[in-house]
């Protein structure tokens, strides 16, 4: 299958090395390269994948499938609902190195880094990344355009919400619910349920603002 990687930032490089390794494992999954709105980019070549052009430039681009590899869940969430309208077909990114559970269910356009590990009774949204070596335990439910940052514990029965960004390292206790569109700082310890559209940090966690509702 071919497939485009939307964006060429970092991330996007990492997605590009878990379609590499699917490649070497499975000989059929075929990364083209990359589009990305930022001119300066385009011709260069990134992890030996080149930078094919602009986004709107993707239907003269023969391809199957696509992954949205962009950081930002709300800019990921724009793109993603764009690229839907147009037909696109969205794969997930599953890197070799995960390990997930055979009941996990997985949305369209996720992306499953290294070292990741999903529990039995899981169900992971669209466009969500569950990044390096974070854990999903068993019956998480994880809403559409997620973050799960590196290094990020979840426990049983955790939900979060559409949007909200899990930063690096944070722990979230079991049965807690983080409601849509909010932030969790780095290294957060979660024991409590937090609402929609706030930012919290520290350990335990406590809400320092609210945000914009999107």
């Amino acid at each position: 299958m071919r497939i485009l990687i939307i964006g060429a930032g970092g991330h996007a490089q990492v997605v590009a090395d878990i379609l590499q390794q699917r490649r070497e494992r499975d000989g059929m999954t075929q990364p083209l390269g990359y589009v990305d709105d930022r001119s300066s980019l385009h011709g260069q070549r990134l992890l030996g994948l080149p930078v094919l052009g602009s986004l709107n430039q993707i239907t003269g681009i023969p391809h199957e499938g696509i992954v949205i590899a962009i950081g930002d869940n709300d800019t990921r969430r724009t793109v993603f609902d764009r690229l839907r309208r147009q037909g696109e077909r969205f794969i997930v990114a599953r890197h070799p190195q995960a390990v997930i559970a055979p009941d996990v269910r997985i949305g369209p356009g996720a992306v499953i880094c290294a070292g990741v590990i999903i529990s039995p009774g899981a169900v992971i949204g669209a466009n969500v990344i569950l990044n390096t070596a974070c854990t999903v335990a068993h019956h998480n439910m994880i809403g559409d355009h997620v973050h799960i940052a590196p290094g990020v514990h979840l426990g049983g029965d955790v939900q979060v919400g559409a949007g909200t960004l899990v930063g690096i390292g944070a722990m979230v206790m079991p049965q807690r619910q983080v409601g849509a569109w909010s932030i969790l700082g780095a290294g957060a310890l979660i024991h409590a349920d937090l609402p929609s559209h706030v930012v919290a940090v520290g350990a335990p966690a406590r809400i320092i603002r609210f945000r914009k509702e999107e």
